[in-house]
């Protein structure tokens, strides 16, 4: 697979499907769902750029310290002692793939919104806390260490999850009291189904297929765990 990859006779978004299964990630199973990466910064400006290496997300860093300014916390954290010497050292103490994440990306599909109903003790949660405006999801990454969600396979090919379909009462935002519905979506792209269109050419970009070993090394190889994760400040609770 990965010679096939590096000849480019299967596409990034094939590679890292394939990767993913190789690791014992499934769409059976929340708690192992498929991870894919963030692979965009830009999500403001009218018209998206792909042959601006600006747009796009440093894939060497962990999500969580993408934005320098996060990463004197996230050392800090590193650095406290477990008193009673039970815990080990980590960066982050949530992970960037789990049950609750997926639910909360695909809250507008069945059977989704059902478990995540269930999760929430038979109600949805409150608004501002919805999967409800890509801008919104990336800023609160960029301005929050303890956010450390990377996407899941759905961004690059299925418009659908982006839409309310179904007519959920997903609740009002507490400042702004914009109902959340249709998942709000970046500058640029006009539509779900052109957002996926783009999003999709992005992870097919010349940028990506140079960039994209570093986050699997991240994610899938040798800086999971030992001193290369210290170092790349990728150690999970």
């Amino acid at each position: 697979v990965f010679q096939k990859w590096v000849n480019r006779e299967i596409s990034n978004f094939d590679y890292l499907i394939q990767l993913n299964t190789m690791a014992g990630r499934t769409y059976n199973d929340l708690a192992q769902y498929p991870v894919f990466p963030w692979i965009l910064r830009d999500y403001t400006s009218e018209e998206l750029d792909l042959n601006n290496p600006a747009v796009f997300r440093d894939l060497s860093k962990p999500i969580g310290v993408v934005n320098e300014k996060n990463a004197k916390a996230v050392k800090e954290k590193y650095n406290f002692e477990d008193p009673l010497g039970i815990i080990d050292k980590f960066h982050y103490g949530t992970h960037y793939s789990n049950a609750a994440g997926v639910m909360h990306y695909l809250i507008r599909v069945e059977p989704f919104t059902t478990l995540h109903i269930q999760l929430q003790s038979g109600r949805f949660d409150c608004a501002d806390r919805q999967f409800h405006s890509i801008p919104a999801t990336w800023q609160a990454l960029m301005d929050n260490p303890n956010d450390v969600k990377e996407l899941i396979p759905e961004f690059f090919y299925f418009p659908e999850f982006l839409e309310n379909q179904n007519g959920f009462n997903l609740g009002q935002l507490q400042i702004s009291k914009d109902v959340v519905n249709d998942v709000v979506l970046p500058r640029w792209a006009h539509s779900p189904e052109d957002f996926i269109y783009k999003h999709r050419k992005a992870l097919e970009s010349e940028y990506v297929s140079a960039h994209l070993h570093e986050w699997i090394d991240l994610i899938f190889g040798y800086k999971q765990r030992g001193p290369a994760a210290v170092e790349a400040l990728n150690v999970f609770y």
